[in-house]
């Protein structure tokens, strides 16, 4: 898998270095391996970039006579085809000096592509798969009357998924980009627009949003936005407004992103369980409209699809999901699903969990699912993105930008959001009084304070990391809804803190795992509440196995567990939840272990190592 880069595209009156420098700040978290700028400014093309961080860049451009110009383009990268060095940055430019391209995907046919252009004559810079577009533009403007003719023939040429945004030195003012299966937005000014790859790199100038479609062209001027299918006819396009302003992407205080996000979970929650309910008590989901009750009712399947964290979501989905509905519920890999030929068909509900709506492999999932006749349901955090679009229909989190790389409010909306899928599923289907529903709300609609809760203890998890600075291994049991909450406090270490960590099924422990156990080993383990004693009892022996080989032991139980202190090296005590709706409050203490591991060990949290925040091609 491979991810997301940063893209910005400006006209307007203000100095557009300017723009993208701090668009590209915004944007930095989708690729920091690298970053560049591209302006035209009197009939010039001025180009800058380094490979790093964007501090590297703006270090550069500090040094050098860059002009102001008011027409650019900027790019930050993660590196695909070649490494992180100043030649294979982005912008890459055309051998004639008139074309400057950035590049989000990957051209999969480039290898055809350069041989082509290098047997013409082409010398090429950079070990890129970006240069060949630059090229193959540049040959186009010979015979093409606009840069929008241009880079139409062009996209006819590639396969694969890219978002390609470009400035030529002839053109009046503007710039023009295209997109497939790689996400990009317009941004409407007053006498300036923007294009990039996400909201967060314009939203400093404007809320008001065009969302692009699949295999679509956009030009953009300072007064003017034409948008144009690959076929070359206009294209319907919708417009929208953002209901956040930079100050929900500023950190507020905090050292990381990540700590912030964890902080406003609260919030988060809250916000996504906002408006759910009508003058009657059921329970409502104004973005389903897309599919009607009917069709719930003839669901005879659930398939989940979703990768990494978002998956892990889905993993407890699926208990709360069967156990509400009596609806079989299949959880998959994203990556690995239309891979393995599943058996799909039109009674059948794919739901599909994504923060940012534009992972690939799930992307892709959806597609597969709805040539079957499948049914779709997307969660997702960002109004616009591919993924909802291309869904029957959606249900937004509201979890507001999430910055930092490793996913903590999106996570605990992408919970919120998949229990109140499983609650209306079940009241659609008639199995369940709309008494016992509101039962379960009402508990839900108590967690944003439970949360909090957890937060107001974060000295006491803070302290504990940096007790087991030097640990090195982790490992992390659960069962039920507390085996994907292992799961997920290991990839939080392995993703920031670079750390050892295993998440295992608890009953698993005597089949193998245990065999790993050592004297000192942290070993956190979610213990389920009472009431599911059966379940809680084996958890318990599961303590006492570790214990006896040594172990250190960090147990995360209820507050009113008395049976666990004598197994427990360290207890986190979490408030009373039913047993599906613990991973809410149990995740919690998780995140900020290893958010301060990460931070004691002297790591960047918000950046971590060959990490950026989106999967935007398979």
């Amino acid at each position: 898998m491979l991810f997301m880069c940063g893209i910005i595209g400006y006209v307007g009156p203000r100095d557009a270095r300017e723009v993208i420098i701090a668009g590209l700040r915004r944007l930095e978290y989708r690729g920091y391996d690298s970053a560049g700028i591209a302006v035209v400014a009197d009939g010039r093309l001025s180009v800058a970039k380094k490979a790093g961080k964007l501090a590297n860049l703006e270090a550069e451009l500090a040094t050098i006579d860059f002009p102001v110009a008011h027409q650019g383009i900027g790019h930050t990268r993660w590196a695909t085809h070649g490494g992180p060095t100043d030649e294979n940055a982005h912008p890459h430019v055309s051998a004639d000096g008139r074309v400057a391209v950035v590049h989000n995907g990957i051209i999969e046919n480039f290898s055809d592509l350069r041989a082509e252009l290098s047997n013409a004559g082409v010398e090429f810079k950079s070990e890129t798969d970006t240069e060949v577009a630059a090229h193959l533009l540049a040959a186009e403007l010979l015979g093409a009357d606009t840069l929008m003719d241009a880079m139409r023939a062009v996209v006819k040429r590639l396969d694969g998924a890219f978002t390609l945004v470009a400035v030529d030195i002839a053109g009046s003012g503007e710039v023009v980009a295209a997109r497939r299966n790689s996400p990009l937005v317009v941004g409407v000014g007053e006498g300036e627009n923007f294009v990039a790859s996400d909201v967060l790199a314009f939203i400093e100038h404007t809320r008001d949003v065009v969302e692009l479609g699949q295999d679509q062209i956009v030009r953009i001027t300072a007064d003017e936005i034409e948008v144009i299918g690959f076929d070359g006819q206009p294209a319907e396009t919708t417009r929208y407004h953002v209901d956040w302003d930079t100050s929900a992407a500023e950190k507020s205080g905090f050292d990381w992103f990540m700590r912030k996000e964890i902080f406003e979970q609260p919030r988060a929650v809250a916000d996504t369980l906002l408006g759910r309910f009508n003058t009657k008590g059921e329970l409502v989901l104004d973005e389903m409209r897309g599919i009607s009750p009917e069709d719930l009712r003839r669901i005879n399947k659930i398939v989940i699809v979703a990768c990494g964290t978002a998956y892990y979501a889905g993993m407890v989905a699926k208990y709360a999901i069967e156990h509400w509905t009596r609806v079989a519920c299949e959880v998959e890999v994203a990556s690995e699903f239309r891979y393995r030929d599943p058996i799909i068909d039109p009674q059948t509900l794919v739901v599909t969990i994504s923060q940012s709506g534009e992972t690939a492999d799930t992307l892709m999932a959806i597609r597969h699912a709805r040539v079957q006749g499948a049914k779709v349901i997307a969660i997702c955090n960002t109004n616009g993105a591919t993924i909802p679009r291309e869904s029957d229909a959606v249900i937004y989190t509201h979890a507001g930008p999430e910055i930092g790389v490793a996913s903590t409010k999106g996570f605990l909306t992408q919970l919120v959001a998949c229990y109140l899928l499983g609650l209306y599923l079940a009241q659609v289907r008639g199995m369940k009084y709309a008494d016992e529903i509101r039962i379960i709300t009402d508990e839900l609609e108590r967690t944003p304070a439970m949360v909090q809760q957890m937060l107001d203890g974060a000295e006491r998890i803070y302290a504990l990391a940096h007790s087991l600075a030097e640990a090195g291994d982790f490992i992390f049991l659960g069962r039920h809804v507390g085996y994907p909450v292992a799961l997920e406090g290991a990839l939080k270490l392995k993703e920031i803190a670079y750390q050892h960590a295993e998440g295992f099924a608890a009953g698993e422990l005597k089949h193998g795992a245990i065999a790993i156990i050592e004297p000192d080993m942290p070993v956190f383990v979610v213990v389920p509440p009472e009431g599911r004693d059966q379940l809680r009892d084996k958890v318990l022996s599961n303590i006492k196995e570790v214990k006896a080989r040594g172990a250190y032991t960090i147990v995360l139980a209820e507050e009113r567990d008395k049976q666990i202190s004598e197994d427990a090296d360290v207890i986190i005590r979490l408030p009373h939840l039913s047993t599906l709706l613990q991973p809410l409050v149990a995740t919690v203490p998780l995140q900020l272990f290893a958010c301060e591991l990460a931070t004691v060990l002297g790591h960047d949290v918000d950046q971590p190592r060959n990490l950026a925040k989106s999967v935007t091609v398979e």
